[in-house]
Parts: C-alpha cells; sequence; structure tokens
C-alpha cells in the first residue's frame, strides 16, 4: 500500500508539483488533489500527471488527506491555513514549502489553533528559476537538502513522518529551529537574490542597457542567473525576513565601502587579501 493515500496539494508549481511527481513516481501516494489560483495551471497539472483531479471544495478534501503541501509564496500561507484549519481530520498532517520560517509558524500559531501540532514546517532547498506545473520535475530533490523546523507540539511520529516523505523525494532532510534557519538564509540565499536582483535593476534603468547586455558574458550570467526568479515569491520572502536580512544587508554594505575605499586610495594589498579570502573559502567550499 502507498505510505498516502490521499495528498492535497495548495500550488501546482515547481515546488508543489515536484514534491507530487516525486511521490507519484516512488508508488507513495494512492490520489493527489490540487488547489491553485490559476485554473490553466490546474489543467496542466492534470494533463502532466502532477495531479489525479482539481479541488473543488477544501472542506470535502481536508478532511481525509493523509498529507496537505502549502507550495505557495509565503504571504499567502495564512490565510490558506485559515482555510483548512477547521476542516482538518484527526490524523491529517500539513507541511510547506516556504523559504521562511518564522512568519509561516507565527502564521501557523495563529491560524491553526489546536491544531498547529499537526503541522510541520519544512524548506526544500531546490529552487529554480522557472515556475509552474511545467517546471516541475520528478527528480528536483534527489540529494538536495529540506530543513524541517519541527514545532515543540509535534509529535515525533508526526516529525518521522514528514522526514519520510521529503526522503522518498530524495532529499537529504536536516532540522533547525525557524530562528536559525531564518538567520542562516537571509546570508546565503535571501541576499544574494537581493543583489542579484538590484543589480540587473540597474542595468535597467541605463539608457545603453542594450549595449551593456550585449557585452555581459558569464561573469553576468552567473550572478544574475537568479534575478530571473518570481518577482512576488521574492517579494514575499524579503518582507517575511526583513529583519535577518536588514541585518545581512548591513553587513554587505560595509562590505562593500570597505571595497569602495581601498579603490579610492588604490590600496592594492588590501583589495588582493579580500580576493584572496574570498577565493580560499569558496574553493574549499563543497555543494552538498
Amino acid at each position: 500500500m502507498p505510505l498516502f493515500r490521499k495528498i492535497v496539494i495548495f500550488g501546482a508549481g515547481l515546488i508543489g508539483g515536484s514534491f507530487a511527481l516525486a511521490l507519484r513516481k516512488a508508488n507513495a501516494a494512492s490520489e493527489v488533489v490540487g488547489f491553485g489560483r490559476s485554473e490553466a495551471t490546474l489543467q496542466q497539472a492534470v494533463q502532466l500527471g502532477i495531479i489525479d483531479r482539481i479541488g473543488q471544495d477544501i472542506a470535502a478534501e481536508a478532511g481525509d488527506a493523509d498529507l496537505i503541501l502549502l507550495a505557495t509564496p509565503v504571504g499567502q500561507m495564512a490565510e490558506l491555513m485559515a482555510r483548512i484549519a477547521p476542516h482538518l481530520g484527526a490524523h491529517t498532517l500539513v507541511t510547506d514549502g516556504g523559504s521562511t520560517k518564522s512568519d509561516v509558524v507565527a502564521a501557523a500559531r495563529a491560524n491553526l489553533g489546536g491544531r498547529v501540532a499537526q503541522f510541520v514546517p519544512a524548506h526544500p532547498i531546490a529552487g529554480a528559476e522557472k515556475s509552474g506545473a511545467g517546471a516541475a520535475l520528478a527528480d528536483l530533490y534527489q540529494g538536495k537538502k529540506v530543513i524541517l523546523t519541527p514545532l515543540p507540539e509535534n509529535t515525533k511520529d508526526a516529525v518521522a513522518r514528514v522526514r519520510q516523505a521529503w526522503e522518498i523525494c530524495g532529499a537529504v532532510v536536516s532540522e533547525l529551529t525557524p530562528q536559525q534557519h531564518d538567520a542562516v538564509f537571509a546570508a546565503v540565499s535571501h541576499l544574494p537574490h537581493l543583489l542579484s536582483f538590484a543589480l540587473v535593476h540597474d542595468l535597467a534603468q541605463r539608457d545603453n542597457r542594450d549595449l551593456l547586455l550585449s557585452f555581459a558574458a558569464s561573469g553576468f550570467r552567473d550572478f544574475t542567473r537568479i534575478a530571473s526568479s518570481s518577482p512576488e515569491m521574492w517579494r514575499d520572502i524579503c518582507m517575511a525576513n526583513r529583519d535577518a536580512l536588514l541585518d545581512e544587508l548591513g553587513r554587505y554594505m560595509e562590505e562593500l565601502e570597505s571595497l569602495h575605499e581601498a579603490l579610492a586610495e588604490a590600496d592594492t594589498e588590501r583589495l588582493e587579501q579580500t580576493f584572496r579570502t574570498a577565493r580560499e573559502l569558496r574553493s574549499g567550499w563543497k555543494e552538498q
């Protein structure tokens, strides 16, 4: 028998769709039901075999679901939690794919009420620039990290079951507190996205942007690749993790000021030492 008889997914795009495809490939889900804002995306998800059918009634679908995945932008999760809370079955587990966790946990406490123990927060580190059902991949999570940030209210069995779902998708699962998670990802994910958007936005304002882009090569391509990501999603992430991101942005501005001073003073030794330290760390880093 499949591990999950029925899974309900809110957001059948890259994150939710890939989750569904991976579980279906592993024969771990008997039925997958999808909800979303775009009827066209949901119809495409049916055609691609991501979901079996489009959900029509949240009350009917949430009541007997084994697992619900909230794979929407984090700004939409509070409303979704409020909508599903009255209808959750006693054994229904809820997880999410949000890139921030403290705000999602706060939303869960405010909107799930006595059902909050059934919510096990998660963050799959497997994004891509493309979105929508057509971007979903059955092997998206293979070998990728997924961070769980369990709540004190969660039972060990609930955490283990959500962990198992992500592991079936091929993910390597770790655990952090919500606060640890947000501090870490402000530095290594949210700030890089902010900087990438900022550089491309700067060029977009220039009259000679077409000339500049005509000579851009691999360095520009690699640095700005993530500026093709969803503006709506990253707006929500930046606001949700604003305090930690402001701290990291302040640190980075200090670093830029240091480089500015080194250039202004023609301090070649300082520049080279900065570059050398950065190269040593980057060369020794092995992505997992």
